[in-house]
């Protein structure tokens, strides 16, 4: 299992306020079942096989453009664990339990 952190971000648009391209990547999100998702303050949270991860990032990279921008711009941080699976919940339980607070 994989997790990732992905940030999209459309370029050359006329109003700064990013949210309609964020809410069409969430409703693309929420039409597929392959990859688990969390939508965070600064981009989304991915766990899933990582085939699945990378295939989904380069469908929603494209959002943007479907939607008339002329750029684009992607990051992705992925991590991937062969040792042991582990969820975006286990890696924040495992902080907290070095922080000594419930999980």
């Amino acid at each position: 299992m994989a997790t990732a952190d992905l940030t999209v971000i459309g370029l050359g648009r006329s109003d700064p306020s990013a949210s309609r391209y964020i809410a069409a990547i969430q409703r693309r999100l929420a039409a597929q079942d392959r990859v688990g998702y969390a939508l965070h303050a600064m981009g989304t949270s991915l766990e899933g096989e990582t085939a699945d991860i990378l295939a989904l990032v380069g469908e929603l990279h494209a959002v943007p453009f479907e939607l008339g921008l002329p750029r684009v711009y992607t990051v992705l941080k992925l991590d991937e664990r062969r040792d042991k699976a582990q969820t975006l919940q286990d890696k924040v339980d495992a902080v907290r339990r070095v922080l000594g607070e419930p999980s």
